[in-house]
């Protein structure tokens, strides 16, 4: 049976045992088993029978399993390493690109330790143990992590709802754990520890602080160093290296965590975007409202979002008796705009754009420079149709995504997210939704994933990741048909026929946070952003300061042309100059000396490129404008 084949199983075998069945080879290279798409242990009985799948080595599938062995090792080792009951096991998954486990330790670890603790996982790796699974009830587990003083697996145990829990074993290492593991701990040969975090137990903060040990595992070496090679790399390009290095934007805790000051070089960057995406807003027949930062408690009640979305919420202000909050959301502004009067069919689709800040707020813990913050401008925008108009809407959202993200430089993938477990509406109002969302993917001709109940509760959604320079992909346009708000705020239209309809609700971003697109720019670029987009697009460098007055000249040319040029006139030797202007990341740096004084020229050093050579100004400045109005992407 080739790799990756279906068969019909019964209940009750096991993995393996369907595995032998199938071939030696087979049985021989099995690292897990999927039944109905779920990943199970070799070692576990089939509780029921379905589509039964061998995993093997070779699928990607397959790197959970080794990473969560891993995991396993990894625990064994700080166990060790600190000796035996003075640590506390929390939970060790397998995640993108990785694993981690968490602690409760007898004192904090440093990167000094890592090395020490990888050490410990060789020798584990070299004992060649094999993993064993114990099944047992529920209080033979309570007693053993009881003796074994591992108050957390407790903790865990209790929330298990079936009478009989797995227990992982290898050599005197135990976990509570469902699996799935490699047959022994000699199969995770490449791995490599990365890092030590700070983690809430269970996630919340009201529980201990753990420490978290993240780590990585492949099959093979080749694929461990070039992960490791991509990892440093995204080292260097780390947002929040940049932007301080770039003097881009601070984070000030008089000011406010995860509140975020933009600097004037960010200032410019920002600006350009906005004045870009609120041009092409305009193109395609968006109106720009504005809509405060603050309103009554009321509108939040008929939202649903002290209902539903408190904890996001910043607590109430006193107000005249009244209370209001600072807005979490912008749509209920947009639709107050829609409900100041009556709307006809003959007006609609009505599109509403505001590049609105809002504020949620977020838990310390998850905070991450400009990528996880409290306060943050959104690209946001609704559009209200007839049920008639929802497709060519959202084909129009999707050629407008499309335009932004190839102008920005990305490459995405795109996801169809349909209903979850939980929503409201009827299931004919979600199918035509839906189907309005997956007819306009197929009219547009773009291919796409499904994502199985990852729709909200109020309604489908068409998810774009931006996909950056390193292969990784960042939450991006969203598309979503929304149920839930035209219905709690009666928002209608006057049909054909004279009666009052249901309007149909798009939210929509196509970029999404001003704030989370500007730190993927800095990552996607490497802070060395195209000539369109770049604070400063070109620095006059004079040779010596005699120079100084034609530096300037220069610098007034390029401005009058409506090119961003500086002159450096500092006190420091040319190479500290193009050192720094290097560093800074300008696009391009125009070198003036003697000769170029005299034939009125400029010589152009660009970044990426290097010398090219002598340049006639008017030259210059005619290429570069073109640059700009193309918004070339990339460097020649």
């Amino acid at each position: 049976m080739p790799d990756g084949s279906v068969l019909e199983v019964e209940e009750g075998v096991s993995g393996l045992d369907v595995a032998r069945r199938i071939g030696k080879r087979l049985q021989r290279d099995a690292v897990a088993v999927s039944i109905n798409g779920e990943l199970i242990d070799l070692r576990f009985p089939l509780r029921k029978g379905g589509q039964f799948r061998v995993v093997t080595a070779k699928e990607k599938e397959a790197l959970d399993v080794l990473r969560h062995s891993a995991a396993h090792i990894l625990a064994d080792a700080v166990v060790r390493f600190f000796g035996g009951e003075a640590v506390k096991l929390g939970i060790g998954p397998a995640i993108e690109d990785g694993f981690y486990y968490d602690f409760d330790l007898p004192r904090p670890l440093s990167a000094d330790d890592l090395p020490k603790i990888e050490e410990l996982m060789r020798r584990i790796v070299a004992e060649d143990a094999e993993f064993r699974v114990e099944f047992m009830n529920k209080d033979e587990a309570r007693k053993l992590f009881e003796r074994l003083g591992q108050t957390y697996k407790l903790e865990l145990l209790e929330e298990i709802e079936d009478d009989v829990v797995s227990v992982f074993r290898h050599g005197e290492f135990v976990d509570l754990c469902r699996g799935p593991h490699m047959r022994r701990t000699g199969q995770v040969k490449h791995f490599k520890l990365l890092s030590i975090a700070g983690a809430y137990w269970r996630g919340d903060e009201r529980n201990p602080m753990l420490t978290r040990i993240y780590g990585t595992a492949f099959f093979k070496e080749d694929s461990l160093k070039s992960h490791l090679e991509r990892l440093e790399e995204a080292r260097k390009r780390d947002h929040r290296v940049l932007g301080r290095e770039l003097d881009f934007y601070s984070v000030r805790p008089e000011f406010g965590a995860g509140l975020i000051l933009w600097h004037p070089k960010a200032g410019r960057v920002r600006h350009i975007i906005e004045q870009f995406w609120i041009e092409e807003h305009y193109r395609r027949g968006y109106e720009l409202v504005y809509t405060p930062h603050i309103a009554s408690e009321k509108i939040y009640q008929i939202s649903g979002h002290l209902e539903k979305y408190t904890e996001f919420m910043f607590a109430p202000m006193e107000i005249e008796g009244q209370n209001y909050r600072i807005k979490p959301m912008n749509c209920p502004g947009h639709i107050m705009i829609y409900k100041s009067r009556q709307r006809s069919y003959r007006e609609l689709p009505i599109r509403l754009a505001e590049l609105g800040t809002v504020y949620r707020y977020e838990r310390s813990g998850v905070l991450h420079g400009l990528l996880r913050v409290r306060g943050f401008t959104q690209d946001d925008a609704h559009i209200f149709c007839t049920p008639e108009q929802l497709e060519d809407e959202i084909i129009g959202v999707l050629d407008l995504a499309d335009f932004m993200m190839r102008t920005f430089g990305f490459k995405y993938r795109v996801f169809l997210a349909t209903r979850p477990q939980k929503f409201i509406g009827t299931d004919e109002v979600w199918e035509h939704a839906t189907d309005a969302l997956r007819g306009a993917l197929r009219k547009r001709g773009v291919e796409y994933e499904v994502d199985p109940g990852g729709g909200v509760y109020y309604g489908p959604k068409i998810d774009i990741h931006m996909e950056d320079a390193l292969g990784r992909l960042w939450q991006g346009p969203t598309i979503q048909v929304d149920f839930n708000l035209p219905e709690r705020f009666d928002v209608t239209y006057i049909g054909a026929d004279g009666a009052k309809h249901r309007v149909v609700m798009v939210h929509r971003t196509v970029l999404g946070s001003m704030e989370r697109f500007l730190g993927v720019l800095l990552e996607h670029y490497g802070g060395l952003f195209p000539l369109w987009l770049a604070p400063v697009q070109a620095r006059v460098l004079p040779v010596k300061d005699e120079f100084a007055g034609y530096a300037k000249d220069v610098e007034r040319q390029m401005k009058e042309a409506g090119l961003r040029a500086e002159a450096d006139l500092r006190a420091e030797s040319l190479q500290a100059k193009i050192r720094d202007a290097e560093m800074e990341k300008i696009p391009y740096m125009l070198v003036v000396g003697k000769r170029e004084k005299a034939n009125r020229t400029v010589s152009v050093r660009k970044k990426g490129t290097g010398d090219l050579g002598q340049m006639a100004l008017e030259k210059l400045v005619k290429r570069l404008l073109e640059e700009v109005k193309t918004r070339k992407i990339g460097i020649e």
